[in-house]
């Protein structure tokens, strides 16, 4: 019995060079269903599912420009929650899943108050902002009341001791640090247009809460920090010669401004040393150089120095606040120069002055035995 069908044919060998054609039967990296993809009420979500509603929250938070460091944390507390309660999805969910997942925290978590708070805060912008539900009570849930503790300081000869331990581009951000009362990644962030020698200050750009503040730039530091801006045009104008030189911009000032990505004045005051790949726009470009490298050095010119208390880089913005009070600046001023939204949460620094217990005198020292 003659059989018209034929074998199927090979398939013609591609030519070289060509992309591969990609196999429709073969495994795929799962991406995620769309937003709208939901299971049915009551069903557990799949994981597809479950990056479905972790990518909602992340679109929710780019939009409202939060920092990458809470989308992270918000992210990571939203998928502790689902796993929590068993890949049930939030719509599933009500007041009293939520209190559960709090109270597990606390109790055998054992995690702090500002750590819970800050679940909190992620589960809250989950219902609130993505789901688009206000469940009654949830913003009346009591919150861990987090423990009132004063702030470590060290004294002037401290913080001197520790200074001279240090060499480099790192004691350059420490010595601004503690002399202008920055934060750390306020420190690591400074672009070159930020520092005004003329005016002798420093222009903080979107800092704790999307504000901008100025504070004083040392007289002490001018010099060391002008030679240091010099050594850094030096290596951004080799870049620029190897058809590179480009920095990220915040926003969308790239779009707005394409030449912008190039300009001296808005390169990191301390660059890395290494170049890196930017995922959007695929430029090879420096970062600002990482706060690591300067909690490194910190923490080991205290411990060189033989310091017991446990100090660390942010301990020089709290010693900048606390040295100006004992030097009889007003409140008001060092409540600007910090960024302080409420004058309370620069009081804090009055009950650690360099007077031991309130300045009150002990009545031992009074008697003689």
């Amino acid at each position: 019995m003659n059989d018209d069908r034929s074998p199927p044919s090979a398939p013609a060998p591609a030519p070289q060079g060509a992309a591969r054609p990609r196999r429709e039967d073969g495994p795929r990296r799962a991406e995620g269903p769309p937003p709208e993809f939901r299971p049915r009420r009551g069903e557990r979500m799949s994981r597809p599912d479950a990056l479905a509603v972790l990518e909602q929250v992340r679109q929710l938070l780019r939009t409202r420009h939060y920092s990458r460091r809470t989308e992270r944390s918000y992210l990571g507390w939203v998928r502790r929650f689902i796993i929590f309660h068993r890949m049930r999805h939030p719509d599933d969910l009500g007041v009293l899943d939520v209190r559960q997942f709090l109270s597990h925290l606390a109790m055998h978590g054992r995690v702090s108050a500002s750590t819970q708070n800050q679940a909190f805060s992620a589960i809250l912008f989950l219902f609130r902002e993505v789901l688009g539900r206000r469940l009654a009570g949830l913003e009346e849930t009591v919150r861990a009341k987090s423990p009132t503790r004063v702030p470590l300081v060290l004294s002037r000869d401290e913080v001197n001791l520790v200074l001279r331990h240090m060499h480099g581009t790192a004691w350059l951000m420490a010595s601004l640090m503690y002399g202008a009362g920055l934060r750390l990644l306020e420190c690591a962030r400074l672009r070159v247009k930020d520092i005004d020698f003329a005016r002798g200050e420093i222009t903080v750009r979107d800092g704790k809460g999307g504000k901008d503040r100025r504070t004083v730039l040392p007289s002490r530091l001018v010099e060391p920090l002008r030679a240091h801006i010099e050594r850094v045009e030096r290596l951004h104008a080799g870049d620029l010669l190897a058809g590179r030189g480009s920095v990220e911009l915040p926003t969308a000032l790239a779009l707005k401004y394409p030449g912008a990505v190039r300009e001296w004045g808005w390169q990191w005051a301390f660059p890395a040393r290494r170049f890196y790949r930017d995922p959007a726009s695929g430029e090879i470009r420096r970062h600002h150089l990482h706060e690591s490298v300067l909690q490194r050095a910190f923490k080991d010119a205290v411990r060189a120095v033989g310091l017991t208390k446990p100090a660390t880089c942010h301990t020089l913005r709290h010693c900048f606040a606390t040295h100006l009070l004992e030097s009889g600046y007003d409140i008001r001023t060092i409540q600007e120069l910090l960024g302080h939204s409420d004058v309370s949460t620069t009081m804090i620094y009055t009950h650690v002055l360099n007077r031991g217990g309130r300045g009150v005198r002990s009545p031992l020292d009074g008697t003689s035995y």
